[in-house]
């Protein structure tokens, strides 16, 4: 069996952003080499496929993450004026503020959107799914961040609506 060129630094943060968010499973692939890692409630460890080959890695325990590791800093709340409709995340997976790498921004704050105005996508499985806004009126924050992973309900987005 070939020797497989795993960077077991990457493979615990891996660990690390299954255990933070309470994935019940979470799978990345690149090239011809696949990594699962099951998440507390999964019987299974870690599981590695290259091509046609199935390699069980256990995965050494890991400490428990401080709430603020790996993560910035919450910022306070700023003060915003008039009706605030949060536009949140209708499912768990990996945010995009633009259709491409190279594309801009669906919105920017100061932008005037209607109901039914797409704000970014979310992939999820290799699925990439369109948030579309649910009301009319400005940006007036972009809370999501470009290429992060999100959970369900986690604000992408602030419009303020008309009154």
């Amino acid at each position: 069996m070939a020797k497989l060129d795993i960077n077991i630094a990457q493979v615990r943060k891996l660990v690390e952003l299954v255990e933070a968010h309470g994935l019940e499973e979470l799978t990345v692939e690149e090239g011809d080499l696949s990594v699962t890692i099951k998440g507390p409630g999964a019987s299974v460890p870690m599981v590695m496929q290259p091509a046609a080959q199935a390699v069980i890695v256990e995965a050494a325990p890991v400490a428990p993450v401080p709430a603020a590791a790996g993560h910035q800093a919450a910022k306070p709340e700023e003060k915003l004026e008039g009706k605030i409709v949060d536009i949140v995340a209708p499912l768990v997976g990996v945010f995009y503020r633009a259709p491409a790498p190279d594309a801009p921004s669906f919105v920017e704050v100061g932008d005037e959107i209607e109901v039914g105005t797409e704000v970014g996508l979310i992939e999820a499985m290799k699925v990439f799914s369109p948030i579309p806004s649910e009301v009319a009126g400005e940006v007036v924050a972009t809370p999501g961040e470009n290429g992060k992973l999100v959970q369900q309900g986690t604000v992408l987005v602030r419009v303020r609506v008309a009154e």
